[in-house]
């Protein structure tokens, strides 16, 4: 049983390193629930106060997730219509058979959110900038986190090998 609780973990560490990406998956909390099976095996003791401070680091990196963009649109001036145009774009971009879609698509969905807001075209493009920095920044902290988190799994598993795979 506990193999079979590994590989599930294994599996949220990995949908936890794609929901760094995906806008549909919450990436450090997934990465964060394969941690948590892994302490659930009978080989490996439950360690409670890394399992309490991993997800509290994986609720800030979740929250954080909305506020980055935010921060990034508003400082280069851009409005709510900028924000959700990103979402859209970044949707879109998801499943546009496009290279780069995934980083094309929040900017231009930006980009026509603030020009569909009645904003002249260098301020949009302005805030367009401001909200896929934001985009590419909680992103890129998001994923350091999963891969943290993945490191800790791999650590733990490597730690406790004999336990796990004594056949």
């Amino acid at each position: 049983m506990d193999i079979i609780l590994v590989i599930v973990a294994a599996s949220f560490i990995v949908l936890g390193i794609l929901g760094s990406f995906l806008p549909v998956l919450p990436g450090p909390l997934t990465s964060w629930i394969g941690l948590l099976i892994v302490h659930l095996t009978e080989a490996i003791p439950m360690d409670r106060s890394f399992v309490i401070i991993t997800l509290v680091i994986a609720i800030l990196i979740w929250v954080l997730d909305y506020i980055i963009p935010a921060i990034g649109t508003k400082r280069f001036g851009g409005t709510k219509s900028g924000m959700i145009g990103t979402t859209l774009g970044l949707i879109v971009g998801l499943f546009a058979p496009i290279p780069g879609g995934i980083i094309i698509g929040p900017f231009v969905g930006a980009l026509i959110g603030e020009l569909l807001n009645n904003a002249d075209s260098k301020t949009a493009f302005k805030a367009a900038f401001g909200s896929f920095i934001g985009f590419l920044t909680s992103t890129f902290i998001k994923f350091i986190v999963a891969v943290i988190y993945l490191g800790l799994f791999i650590g733990i598993i490597w730690e406790y090998k004999s336990a796990l795979f004594s056949f």
